[in-house]
């Protein structure tokens, strides 16, 4: 199998070249569909491919990430003897053509890719081992658009460690992104039909800033049929969170009160602190009263939508 080029990407812009990303589901696109993407959820992948997502703006980490994917392709080479090269175009799976890739580097004289990454030390751990999922799956996309046997990725870490690992092609995988990203194209991007929310922070970082703002006194009936049996569940969940919480603060306690006046206990391999921590705190209703004027001055109004459930 021959992936098909979509567009050649040399001359794009950067505006052009998300035009083009819209014509399809990417790597990056590949583990926010599958609910395994910390940083993205599926509503802002729809979002983004219908063309109604806030414009990303370009910032230091992005800028340095891609200066730095030359050096990070040229260790990988240094450290396996393996060449590489770039492929300066979009990719398009000859059967699926809503299935993408820009990918960074090909190995040269092997069906083989390589994804090059910068991240900060605070990731260092997340590497000791395994490959973080969402990169994997990143990876599995690639093949899949490209038909290709392996893939690998080098990544550096905070400007200390330089990682690289290989990604053998993995047919089960290969076939749930197929499926999954047939699934969102046709009955979501297509439709125009928003996928469901996942429960993750990104997903609620997105839905406030679609609703930012509440219409004063407007109200809407929603489906009993559709909702009742959500709120009992809710209910249900917050009544265990409840129990699990007072379980939780027993548990703390019945150490407390064995630990004294100790900072540190050892329990086995485990350890526990209670330490005492002095913090200063701003009294702005103290500063308010005393300087009322100058209260007014400096004070900086927010909004947000509070959500309750009676």
């Amino acid at each position: 199998m021959q992936a098909n080029v979509l567009v050649k990407t040399i001359g794009l812009s950067h505006e052009e070249w998300l035009k083009w990303r819209q014509k399809g589901i990417g790597g990056s696109d590949a583990a926010a569909i599958a609910g395994l993407n910390p940083h993205r959820s599926p509503i802002k992948v729809y979002l983004e491919k219908i063309g109604q997502a806030e414009p990303e703006e370009d910032n230091e980490r992005m800028r340095i990430g891609r200066d730095l994917e030359p050096y990070v392709a040229y260790r990988f080479s240094e450290a396996t003897g393996l060449k590489v090269r770039r492929r300066n175009a979009t990719l398009q799976h000859p059967k699926y053509p809503y299935m993408i890739a820009d990918v960074d580097r090909l190995i040269v004289g092997k069906d083989e890719g390589l994804e090059c990454k910068v991240t900060n030390s605070y990731a260092k751990k997340e590497w000791e081992e395994e490959i973080p999922v969402h990169y994997e799956i990143q990876c599995h996309h690639y093949m899949a658009v490209t038909g290709y046997s392996a893939w690998w990725i080098a990544v550096l870490i905070g400007n200390e460690k330089f990682v690289y690992k290989k990604i053998e092609r993995d047919e089960e995988i290969i076939n749930y992104l197929i499926q999954i990203e047939k699934d969102f194209w046709e009955n979501h991007v297509l439709k125009r039909e928003m996928p469901a929310p996942d429960g993750s922070s990104a997903a609620a970082e997105i839905i406030k800033k679609m609703y930012p703002q509440s219409k004063s006194d407007s109200f809407i009936e929603l489906s009993p049929n559709k909702f009742k049996s959500k709120l009992q569940r809710l209910d249900e969940i917050k009544e265990l969170m409840s129990k699990l919480d007072e379980e939780k603060k027993q548990i703390e306690q019945e150490i407390q009160i064995e630990m004294g006046e100790n900072e540190i206990a050892l329990i086995g391999d485990r350890k526990v602190i209670w330490k005492s921590i002095t913090s200063n705190r701003f009294d702005s209703k103290k500063f308010a009263k005393d300087h009322p004027d100058l209260y007014k001055k400096y004070v900086k109004q927010s909004s947000y939508r509070r959500f309750q459930i009676k």
